[in-house]
């Protein structure tokens, strides 16, 4: 089972919950809707068969759900539990976005993405940006896997145990293709016509469905009601 969603709904929930995640949540029921607003995407990812990812997102917001609610609190003393406080506090503010996000990067396409930009008249400028950066991260993602095994072949692990070696055999190679990527996406986006003076056309035939028109209805409502309750009395 599959739910094909259209990309103009997953970047609506992108917007939405970075605003949210941009207000503190300072009552149980905020903190309620909230989490029901992460929990989502993470259904989503389920839907879509990215179980490894679903798992691993719903694990390390769970914990640090965990650690800030039952075991940690402002008064908790010692450098660790300090440091945990802090570290648990960004994650629970800032996680539901970064999981939106991951969503939408691997369950869009970029003929998708695009066409819905120019559906919503966005500019190119933003279009070819955001494009590049969907595929700059998985791209670099598997640049690194590759230096990583080619490393391996040589028998040099983690610069064998030396910082420097590290940053030698493994983070200049990788900060090389880094500028070589991006040159090379760039060049892919405006060779496909993204920017130029006549109005591109695609293939992809987008329509919102039903289930569209539910998820933005429940994110809409989702975010008035945080809204409401956090500001109007």
């Amino acid at each position: 089972m599959s739910l094909k969603l259209d990309p103009r709904t997953k970047l609506y929930m992108i917007f939405v919950v970075s605003a949210v995640v941009m207000m503190s949540a300072t009552t149980p029921f905020l903190w309620a809707v909230r989490i029901t607003m992460t929990m989502i995407p993470i259904l989503l990812l389920i839907v879509e068969k990215h179980y490894a990812a679903a798992f691993r997102f719903l694990i390390f917001y769970g914990t640090a759900l965990l650690l800030t609610f039952r075991f940690l609190s402002e008064q908790s003393k010692g450098f660790l539990s300090a440091f945990l406080v802090g570290y648990c506090s960004i994650i629970v503010q800032f996680m539901p976005a970064m999981i939106t996000a991951w969503y939408v990067v691997r369950t869009t396409k970029i003929g998708e993405f695009v066409c819905a930009m120019q559906k919503m008249h966005i500019p190119d400028g933003i279009t070819i940006s955001l494009a590049v950066v969907m595929r700059f991260f998985p791209t670099i993602k598997e640049e690194y896997a590759a230096i990583r095994d080619a490393m391996k072949m040589r028998g040099i692990m983690l610069g064998g145990g030396n910082a420097a070696g590290m940053i030698e055999y493994r983070l200049i190679p990788l900060l090389f293709s880094c500028v070589n990527i991006g040159d090379e996406l760039s060049a892919a986006a405006v060779t496909r016509g993204l920017g130029g003076k006549v109005k591109r056309t695609s293939v992809q035939v987008l329509k919102l469905s039903v289930a569209d028109y539910l998820l933005m209805f429940f994110f809409t409502a989702a975010l008035a009601i945080f809204v409401a309750s956090k500001y109007i009395r």
